[in-house]
């Protein structure tokens, strides 16, 4: 699995991951399995009970095809019509947890949706490769896209919880915690989510001068002024001051 990193219009970085080919392959064969189950059930009750395979000898060709083609719908259209219903997911991804997304930051829509199912001709349905092109397109794309997401600009990410505490703006606080900084208020959700990675990343790299200058920043928007002395115990407290202010707001 790779790390899908999106900027939103709003220039927020979002990151996701890529689900796996492993993830789209069971949730290929999961919906697989559904089609197969739809034509069994089919063929067991219009064409085994019902007996309409007997009525159709005695009708024209056209007549005939436009029959089998009523019935083949539901398997032409089943990821088109899933997907745009339950916004980027088949029953296959709602089992094994992974959706469609654009990677552009804006949620998929109907047209989205549309051209990645088109291209599925192109990526299943082409013999004598029936699959293949799909599977060499996402294990050798950056983002596991197949053809269709990538003429679509769309890419499949996994659902599960792979967040912990330390990829959002929560810090951990004791029920004891006393503030130090009610103006913090001032900052909102965006702020603390820049400030924590940039610290972060800061720390990390031990770039004093970045968390110099994002505590000059943090004064300025706010009006508070550092009282610790250290820059990073600053922006710690900061951090667990907004956390203490919007829970208990």
């Amino acid at each position: 699995m790779s790390e899908l990193s999106i900027t939103t219009t709003q220039n927020v970085k979002i990151n996701f991951i890529s689900a796996s080919i492993g993830e789209r392959l069971g949730a290929y064969f999961i919906d697989a399995g559904i089609k197969i189950g739809y034509m069994l059930i089919v063929y067991f009750i219009f064409f085994y009970w019902l007996k309409i395979g007997i009525l159709m000898d005695g009708i024209d060709g056209w007549s005939e095809r436009a029959i089998m083609l009523f019935f083949a719908v539901p398997l032409m259209f089943y990821s088109l019509a899933f997907e745009s219903v339950f916004e980027g997911q088949s029953i296959g991804k709602i089992l094994l947890k992974i959706k469609v997304v654009k990677i552009d930051g804006y949620q998929a829509g109907f047209g989205d949706y549309l051209i990645r199912w088109f291209f599925g001709i192109i990526d299943f349905f082409i013999p004598p490769f029936y699959g293949l092109v799909a599977l060499i397109t996402a294990i050798s794309s950056k983002k596991t896209q197949r053809f269709g997401d990538m003429a679509a600009g769309t890419a499949v990410i996994t659902l599960k919880n792979n967040i912990n505490i330390s990829h959002t703006i929560l810090e951990d606080i004791g029920t004891a915690y006393v503030p130090t900084y009610p103006l913090v208020i001032k900052l909102s959700d965006n702020d603390m989510r820049i400030i924590k990675e940039t610290f972060k990343k800061a720390v990390i790299k031990n770039d004093f001068e970045i968390i110099g200058k994002l505590v000059a920043k943090i004064e300025s928007v706010t009006g508070i002024k550092n009282q610790s002395g250290n820059n990073s115990d600053f922006i710690r407290v900061i951090l667990k001051d907004y956390n203490f202010y919007t829970q208990n707001m």
